[in-house]
């Protein structure tokens, strides 16, 4: 069998080709031999996969001691509440996220309720790798419980954040978009405790997705007419573990996963102005919106945990990165698409406008996105050329390359599982977001 693809934040693969069972257990080991004493959470999206992954991990856990409390499908952030609200050591969160079916995956949280960060990340990797078994004598085996409510907690936290009886009182319409993923099982029960008259698409969180999952323009083409012929308010669109955000407008325009951020950005600093964190890759909106509330913006390199590793450091009010993911410390350090409904419906109610017209009030750019293939060895000095080509950048060397003009920027990252590396810009237009990506692809290719 092929290897699984391991980060600091947790593990992916295919099932059959680079993920089994055996793996599964061995990872979810691994990280709880990092861990203090005390219960380990469960959960699980909705994908088919999940139920015999679970299985897998709570047989090795409890073989190795640990006590396990089961929360069912729910969604990443969900998991996030649940460790605090129940003083867990841990969580593991099974899910692949956007990746295709075939795929599925574990994510760790620690005992604060965040994912972990990369330091706590390392050794488990460093564990996996030794690949010692901890088996306990049948006396001193783990003891596994299952939670009758997963989702109060979470709800709590979330309606704690608005204003619920004015979202009440405005009765939005609005289309649900859960695709079959673990969004539907807070989601459906968030907005109409909200007063919101509901449609829910792809409820059953059985993981045979209705369409691609990544919540992208293109993948969303089905549910935009939906939202346009239902005449909704509102189409919120989530991910298959419901940490990310799309929003529709009443008119069926794809307003995306970057301005989930922005609007809650400019909504909270309204309230409560304070340091903003997003990802060197997500939009310029909210770093405008920053200086326009006077407060300090801070970046910090992809990935959730290095973004609330900033956010912790610089003491935000609110952070995220621009796929779609608010995180809002007052609920949890987790992107959560359930913030940001809540946060959209009450700068809605509050201002009495529309979603369309609050998208319209944040500063416009627009952002392309590219990859090109080059040979891992030849990917620092395809870098470090593209620099040398823009000489008059402000440069940014804390995630890949990241150059600045008034008004746009480019970042170049290698990834870190294939030999490619992505260019994604921002500017004023299309056209010369465009134009920044080619110039940086054909220096790449040339190296």
């Amino acid at each position: 069998m092929e290897e699984p693809i391991i980060s600091v934040s947790g593990l992916r693969g295919i099932i059959g080709h680079s993920l089994s069972p055996d793996l599964a257990s061995r990872y979810a080991r691994a990280f709880a031999a990092t861990l203090q004493a005390g219960p380990i959470v469960l959960a699980r999206d909705g994908r088919a996969t999940g139920p015999m992954l679970v299985d897998a991990i709570r047989a090795g856990l409890l073989a190795e001691g640990r006590d396990c409390i089961e929360a069912g499908v729910a969604a990443t952030p969900t998991l996030g509440v649940l460790v605090r609200a129940h003083s867990a050591a841990g969580g593991v969160q099974v899910s692949a996220s956007h990746n295709p079916p075939a795929y599925n995956g574990l994510k760790a949280f620690g005992a604060d309720g965040r994912v972990i960060p990369a330091v706590a990340g390392q050794k488990v990797i460093e564990k996996y790798h030794e690949s010692r078994d901890h088996w306990v004598e049948h006396d001193r085996i783990g003891m596994s419980r299952s939670l009758e409510d997963s989702i109060s907690a979470h709800f709590s936290k979330v309606a704690a954040i608005v204003d619920v009886p004015a979202i009440r009182r405005r009765k939005y319409s609005v289309v649900l978009d859960s695709n079959h993923g673990a969004g539907s099982v807070l989601g459906e029960f968030l907005l109409r405790e909200l007063g919101c008259n509901v449609v829910v698409l792809g409820g059953e969180p059985h993981g045979h997705f209705a369409h691609p999952p990544e919540p992208t323009a293109e993948n969303l083409v089905g549910v935009a007419a939906t939202i346009r012929d239902a005449q909704a308010d509102i189409g919120f669109c989530q991910d298959p573990d419901a940490d990310r955000l799309a929003i529709i407008d009443g008119k069926g325009t794809y307003l995306g996963e970057e301005y989930t951020v922005a609007m809650c950005v400019d909504h909270v600093l309204r309230a409560t102005p304070g340091p903003i964190v997003t990802n060197c890759s997500t939009s310029r909106m909210s770093e405008d919106l920053a200086n326009k509330y006077g407060v300090p913006f801070f970046r910090a390199p992809v990935g959730e945990a290095n973004v609330v590793d900033a956010m912790l450091a610089n003491g935000a009010v609110f952070g995220g990165e621009g796929n779609g993911g608010p995180i809002e410390p007052r609920v949890g350090l987790v992107r959560d698409s359930f913030v940001g409904m809540a946060l959209v419906l009450d700068a809605m109610a509050a201002r009495d406008k529309s979603v369309a017209e609050l998208a319209a009030e944040l500063p416009r750019y627009e952002i392309h996105k590219t990859k090109v293939s080059v040979p891992k060895n030849k990917i620092a000095a395809a870098i470090d050329a593209v620099e040398c080509a823009f000489p008059e950048a402000s440069a940014d060397r804390m995630d890949g390359l990241r150059l600045d003009w008034p008004g746009k920027w480019l970042q170049v990252r290698a990834s870190n599982t294939e030999p490619i590396c992505r260019a994604i810009a921002e500017a004023e237009s299309l056209d010369e977001a465009q134009r920044l990506c080619d110039a940086a692809n054909d220096i790449l290719a040339r190296v």
